[in-house]
C-alpha cells in the first residue's frame, strides 16, 4: 500500500509538471518557432485592420458572437461536469469496489480515492472560471468593436494601433479559452489516475505530446503560415 500511495503522489506532482510546464512553454511571448496562436494573432490584427474600413460591422459583431456562443457552450458543459462529480464524490466505495475487480487496477485508500476525486474537481473548476473570464475578454472586444473610429474618421486619436490593441484582446480571450482546453484534456488524463498511477502518468505525456503536436506541428498550421502554393495536396487530408 505503501508503495502504491508514493506512485500516486508521484503522479499528482508529475501533472502539475506537464500542466504548467507546457502552459510555460506554449503561451511565452517572441517565440521563433511558428505556432497556432501566432499565426491566427497575425490574422486577426488583418481583421480588425479590414473592421476599420467597413461601414457596417454587424459580421465582425457576429464572429465574436459565436466565439462567446463556444465559451457559454464549454463553461455550462463544466457546470454539469462539476455537479456529476460533487455526486460521486459521495459514492466513490461503490466505485472503488468496481475497480478494484479490475486485475490492472492499483488498490489505493479511500483517503487517495478522495484525494484524486478533488484533484478532478479542481481541474474542472480551473477550467469553469478559465471559460467564464474568456467569455468577459470577448465582450470587452465587442465594446472595442463599438467604440472604433468610423471609416470616414482617418484623422481619429484612437485609430493608430487601434486593430492591434484589439487584435491582442480577442487573443488573450482565445488563449484563456486554450487554458479551459487543456484543463479538459488533462482532466481526462487523470481519470486514469483512479486506475494505474503509471498509466497516468504516461497519459499525462500523450496529452503534452497531442497539444504539441496540435498547436507547432500541425496540417492545420502550415495552412494558416503557408502559401497555398507551397502546401502538399495530401494537407487537406488527416486529422490537422
Amino acid at each position: 500500500m505503501l508503495g502504491a500511495a508514493v506512485a500516486d503522489y508521484i503522479a499528482l506532482v508529475w501533472l502539475f509538471v506537464c500542466w504548467v510546464g507546457y502552459t510555460a512553454f506554449a503561451d511565452r511571448p517572441n517565440r521563433d518557432a511558428p505556432n497556432l496562436v501566432e499565426a491566427l494573432h497575425r490574422y486577426r490584427v488583418r481583421w480588425m485592420e479590414r473592421m476599420l474600413e467597413r461601414e457596417l460591422r454587424t459580421g465582425d459583431v457576429n464572429i465574436l458572437a459565436a466565439l462567446i456562443s463556444s465559451n457559454a457552450l464549454f463553461a455550462s458543459t463544466t457546470i454539469f461536469i462539476l455537479a456529476g462529480l460533487m455526486t460521486i464524490l459521495g459514492g466513490f466505495g461503490a466505485a472503488r469496489e468496481a475497480v478494484s475487480e479490475l486485475s490492472f487496477a492499483v488498490q489505493a485508500s479511500p483517503e487517495l480515492w478522495e484525494l484524486k476525486g478533488m484533484v478532478l474537481l479542481l481541474i474542472f473548476v480551473y477550467a469553469f472560471f478559465k471559460f467564464v473570464w474568456s467569455m468577459r475578454q470577448f465582450n470587452f472586444a465587442l465594446v472595442l468593436i463599438g467604440a472604433a473610429p468610423m471609416r470616414e474618421d482617418v484623422n481619429a486619436p484612437d485609430r493608430p494601433g487601434f486593430a492591434e490593441r484589439t487584435a491582442r484582446l480577442i487573443t488573450r480571450g482565445v488563449n484563456t479559452q486554450n487554458r479551459g482546453l487543456r484543463a479538459y484534456y488533462f482532466g481526462l488524463a487523470t481519470l486514469t489516475w483512479f486506475i494505474q498511477p503509471w498509466a497516468f502518468m504516461v497519459a499525462c505525456v500523450w496529452v503534452v505530446l497531442v497539444l504539441y503536436r496540435r498547436e507547432f506541428r500541425s496540417i492545420t498550421l502550415r495552412a494558416l503560415i503557408e502559401p497555398d502554393g507551397d502546401r502538399p495536396k495530401d494537407d487537406v487530408a488527416g486529422d490537422g
